[in-house]
């Protein structure tokens, strides 16, 4: 479960006042809107990258407003998707076990099982800058669900992917959903992508967040990465 209650924050001359909205546990939720209206600025504050000024945020029946990223149990999954392209595949995946002090075997058992899961067994030994952009993608979801986080945050997972490889992230992450239970929350200006993954519709407008609002129209545009300090003071 996600229960983020009264949020705000603000950077330079930007903010979002008084958010609030809830996904059950399980539930798919995505997270739509305009360029510039904050959502991955929210979606990073809920994943504890970015300050919030106000509010609560509780994950899984925990209250995590006050810890660190890496103590909220959160698989983050970056646009840029932020690979470590001097390690491999399998030490891409292993990385949040090895600094987490999971034994060898462990480590090896459950690289195998993401490795199946995914479909990228014959990637293992390869490093990410021979990678395509639907095969980076695996790998840094991958990664996200390494430590089996119970909540699992996506900030435009099918951006720059062709209609082929999107079909295949579809399915994907369909079947990630079915085989852990993780509760998503997935942010994407696409109104089509939104509607075939998400239980909850949520669109972020002038800093409310209303429920599936079909009036929205497709044009949006928005990128969806992490606000420049131009847009910011724009």
């Amino acid at each position: 479960m996600i229960v983020v209650s009264d949020l705000s924050v603000r950077i330079g001359r930007f903010s979002l006042e008084k958010i609030s909205f809830e996904i059950a546990t399980g539930e798919y939720g995505v997270l739509m809107g305009k360029t510039g209206c904050g959502k991955s600025t929210l979606l990073e504050v809920i994943c504890g990258l970015r300050r919030l000024d106000a509010g609560s945020i509780e994950l899984m029946g925990r209250d995590v407003t006050g810890l660190k990223a890496a103590e909220r149990g959160i698989g983050y999954v970056p646009q840029d998707r932020a690979l470590f392209t001097t390690m491999s595949v399998r030490e891409n995946l292993a990385f949040a076990l090895r600094i987490r002090r999971w034994s060898a075997p462990a480590i090896a058992e459950r690289v195998d099982e993401l490795a199946e899961l995914l479909g990228i067994g014959h990637l293992l030994p390869r490093t990410p800058d021979g990678l395509s952009g639907g095969e980076s993608q695996r790998v840094s979801v991958g990664r996200a669900l390494a430590c089996r986080p119970g909540v699992l945050c996506m900030d435009e997972p099918m951006s720059a992917l062709d209609d082929e490889t999107r079909e295949e992230m579809y399915a994907l992450l369909r079947s990630i959903r079915e085989c852990t239970g993780v509760t998503a929350l997935h942010v994407t200006h696409n109104r089509p992508e939104a509607e075939r993954l998400g239980d909850r519709l949520l669109c972020l407008r002038d800093g409310v967040i209303e429920e599936d609002d079909d009036g929205m129209d497709d044009g949006m545009g928005d990128r969806s990465a992490p606000l420049s300090e131009a847009e910011i003071d724009a």
